[in-house]
């Protein structure tokens, strides 16, 4: 009797080209976070972790705990992302089926806009390192317009291995869980400007504002 492989779910997740953003690779291998993939059937954890995080996701991926989910990781890619959001939205082609899975992002407002496009469901986590409060402000108000499930983190100052870190402590085990609720319910991207949706308005007004996170 042939045996059936379940399909291919892929979390992808992306921290930008610019600042480092430890916390939310460290907050994607904690053990809570890997059981709420298994739970809701991914088979990979794809991360984008920047250009000072190598280090850091080749200590977290070595993890025993961490075989029921393949781990793979990138520094940048210099010709975009859209490869990698693409396989995070599944694709049904023949002899290549896999499922609907996520892009976990920064709140860098270009790796917001490439996820929407695409339509993949998307959970946004604002940089708690940052100084100001535009990042939060977004993934709030992308999330009430019904865009987005908002990530957050907090800093917790933590020992792992040789590195000193602030570790993520994170609502991202349910922002799983909210990201296939929000899978049924998504809204196209770019909004429709007439009758009800007239208020994307302000929506559009807020993502101009945060064009300086571009990457």
């Amino acid at each position: 009797m042939s045996s059936v492989s379940k399909p291919t779910k892929v979390c992808f997740v992306t921290i930008g080209a610019t600042a480092s953003f430890d916390a939310l690779i460290q907050a994607c291998f904690q053990p809570d976070f890997i059981v709420a993939l298994a739970a809701a059937n991914y088979t990979d954890l794809l991360v984008q972790y920047g250009r000072d995080g190598q280090r850091l996701f080749e200590e977290l991926s070595s993890r025993q705990e961490l075989k029921s989910i393949v781990t793979r990781g990138f520094d940048f890619n210099s010709k975009g992302l859209g490869e990698e959001m693409r396989a995070a939205k599944g694709t049904k082609e023949k002899g290549r089926e896999s499922a609907e899975g996520v892009v976990l992002s920064h709140a860098g407002s270009g790796s917001i806009l490439d996820a929407l496009r695409i339509g993949v469901p998307l959970i946004v986590v604002p940089n708690p390192s940052l100084l100001d409060d535009h990042q939060t402000e977004l993934a709030e108000a992308l999330q009430e317009q019904g865009y987005v499930v908002h990530g957050r983190l907090r800093w917790v100052p933590s020992t792992f291995a040789f590195l000193i870190l602030l570790i993520g402590r994170s609502n991202l085990p349910a922002a799983i869980a909210e990201s296939e609720e929000l899978r049924k319910r998504q809204q196209a991207w770019p909004p429709i400007n007439s009758g009800v949706h007239r208020r994307a308005q302000g929506l559009a007004g807020i993502m101009d504002e945060e064009m300086g996170f571009l990457d």
